[in-house]
């Protein structure tokens, strides 16, 4: 289940209602949106979050539970409602039933059961995203050098926003490059807010604080930068980096990871949860010598190495580069897509801060970009006209200052 559910829990007792949240905090395919120990009130929350399911305990006060389950059944209905309870009478589950509830699970919740219960739901229809429908299969895309200078951010920001032209999709790029990271340099951005400001909130994390952490460029896509101190640290560790991923997976179409050079934890984290990894190189000899060493070491884990496509940057460089059939010797496998060499195009398109699509539309790099954003969603390219945001400039930003 690659989906994340959004849920919202209420039980008056704060010992079950503790242990219910640790459980549901181990599960990546689960968002805890709202929790709270009173029943008044709840009702309203699920309106104004409105998650995919509301686990309601029975305990604290059955017939006031019941009432609320039948409340939230009928006036938020694409909110699934599950119950749960220390009693199995069958009286208090046929009331529990005929309430609205669609599972029934006992205290103490046990994750297998609560798991089995989720995949019910799932299978119905329910508790899967939006409107009730069950939710898109969102995707991950980790970018991976296996160098410095090789391409990967420009990739990551522009296939971002390739991607962000379509309006069926929504885009975010993050920079986990944490201490020398530019994608705001590439988008000409000057963030409210970074990665530092997710890490330093993840105790009352939800989505709307998520969505404001992000800073939107002209073209759709949106970017958590790093830093901007370089003495600022990072906090996040690989669970809360998960979560975050989760979150952003539940409420974008992609996202676009721009992963460090270190392979860390971090890093892991983002290879472990992307659906596909770009693995971007060159044809010279140091940066196909750590294509090899990077394979030996995904081949390793029997989760992703399947993920991983080759991608080759700058083709056409010199005539002197090693041949693609050579390159394919090396490392033992396919390319799974070539971007050609405009070193003069993606040089001004950096140093402007505008991204491919704006700068050269109609290069042969920017088509290039546009085919592995539709290869990579499984469709045609069919891009629409860019639409206006309002995100801050560096360089206008620079502009004033030097005026």
């Amino acid at each position: 289940m690659n989906d994340v559910t959004r849920l919202a829990l209420v039980d008056p007792d704060d010992r079950t209602r503790r242990d219910v949240k640790n459980l549901l905090l181990g599960l990546d395919m689960v968002w805890l949106e709202a929790e709270t120990g009173r029943y008044d009130g709840f009702e309203d929350t699920v309106a104004q979050s409105r998650p995919d399911l509301a686990l309601v305990a029975l305990d604290g006060d059955p017939q006031r539970a019941l009432t609320l389950v039948n409340r939230i059944a009928h006036e938020t209905p694409d909110c699934t409602v599950m119950t749960v309870s220390a009693s199995q009478e069958g009286s208090l589950i046929l009331q529990a039933m005929r309430a609205g509830a669609k599972e029934f699970l006992s205290h103490p919740l046990k994750i297998d059961d609560f798991i089995a219960a989720l995949d019910r739901i799932r299978l119905s229809g329910g508790g899967g995203g939006e409107d009730g429908k069950p939710a898109r299969g969102n995707r991950v895309i980790a970018v991976a050098g296996v160098g410095g200078g090789v391409g990967c951010t420009s990739l990551a920001v522009n296939l971002g926003c390739a991607l962000a032209e379509d309006a069926r999709n929504s885009v975010t790029v993050i920079d986990l490059d944490l201490a020398l990271g530019d994608a705001d340099v590439w988008l000409d951005i000057i963030p409210d807010y970074t990665i530092q400001d997710v890490a330093e909130n993840l105790s009352r994390l939800d989505y709307s604080l998520l969505k404001r952490s992000l800073t939107r460029h002209d073209c759709g896509a949106f970017l958590l930068p790093r830093p901007v101190q370089m003495e600022e640290m990072v906090t996040m560790g690989a669970e809360d980096l998960k979560r975050v991923i989760a979150l952003l997976r539940a409420t974008f179409s992609h996202l676009v990871i721009d992963i460090g050079k270190s392979y860390g934890a971090l890093d892991q984290t983002v290879l472990d949860a992307a659906d596909d990894i770009l693995l971007v190189c060159q044809l010279d000899l140091p940066a196909l010598r750590n294509v090899v060493r990077v394979l030996q070491y995904l081949d390793l884990q029997d989760k992703n190495a399947p993920k991983v496509k080759i991608v080759l940057n700058r083709m056409g460089l010199t005539d002197r580069q090693i041949s693609v059939s050579k390159a394919m010797d090396t490392i033992g496998r396919e390319v799974f897509w070539k971007l050609p060499n405009d070193y003069g195009t993606m040089i001004e398109s950096r140093n402007n801060g505008v991204p491919l699509i704006s700068h050269a539309p109609t290069s042969r790099l920017t088509e290039s970009v546009r085919g592995l954003a539709a290869k990579l969603d499984g469709a045609d390219a069919a891009p629409a006209a860019p639409t206006k945001g309002g995100s801050k400039s560096l360089f206008r930003f620079l502009k004033k200052a030097a005026a």
